[in-house]
């Protein structure tokens, strides 16, 4: 096929538990800075690398992407693993996509913390042949990977999902941390209110 007519779709995922600033920062900049034609926000259904910690649904956490995502262009949604369910594996994810979408390039986005766990990731040698993958610079120092990684340099905001749960848990406001529409949503929501 001619490369000339290939799509660039970069894929963040994530839990998005809740979506905040750091994420849409991240993804915007990818785009804009790689040229692609959009980076799509990939929220998993059950996390394969950390322990399983409690979510709050998947309907949630598409609502509040949905919200945060729709002033910008450059950004959008893709709930193939939502829509699995079960574990996901980034290989399983991108071998199913790139059979669908063969006309695709796919830019794969992970934080700097998650270069040197590459060895680690399920599949990483096939899943390599699918995607390339982009990391943010954190710090000055890059770490080193014995996989082709694509490093960007954009300023990373020290927010997390864990610390804004807390927040809401507390009834402090993260105005600012994340989009007010999402911020209005949890309220409503009472997404993350102490039992």
């Amino acid at each position: 096929m001619d490369k000339g007519n290939r799509k660039k779709v970069g894929l963040l995922g994530g839990n998005f538990n809740p979506i905040h600033h750091a994420h849409l920062m991240m993804a915007d900049q990818v785009a804009q800075q790689m040229n692609l034609d959009k980076v799509l926000l990939m929220p998993e259904n059950i996390p394969p690398h950390v322990d399983e910690k409690e979510t709050i649904s998947a309907k949630h956490r598409v609502k509040m992407l949905e919200l945060a995502i729709k002033e910008n262009p450059r950004l959008g949604l893709e709930l193939i693993e939502i829509e699995r369910g079960g574990k996901s594996y980034s290989y399983d994810t991108l071998k199913l996509l790139t059979e669908a979408n063969p006309d695709t390039d796919y830019y794969f986005i992970i934080g700097s913390d998650m270069v040197e766990y590459l060895p680690k990731w399920y599949k990483i040698d096939e899943l390599l042949k699918l995607v390339t993958f982009i990391a943010l610079r954190r710090t000055d120092t890059i770490s080193k990977s014995p996989y082709p990684v694509t490093w960007l340099d954009a300023p990373l905001l020290p927010i997390s999902s864990t610390m804004l749960r807390e927040m809401f848990a507390k009834n402090i406001e993260p105005t600012y941390f994340l989009p007010q529409n999402v911020i209005d949503y949890i309220k409503t929501e009472k997404l993350y209110k102490k039992r």
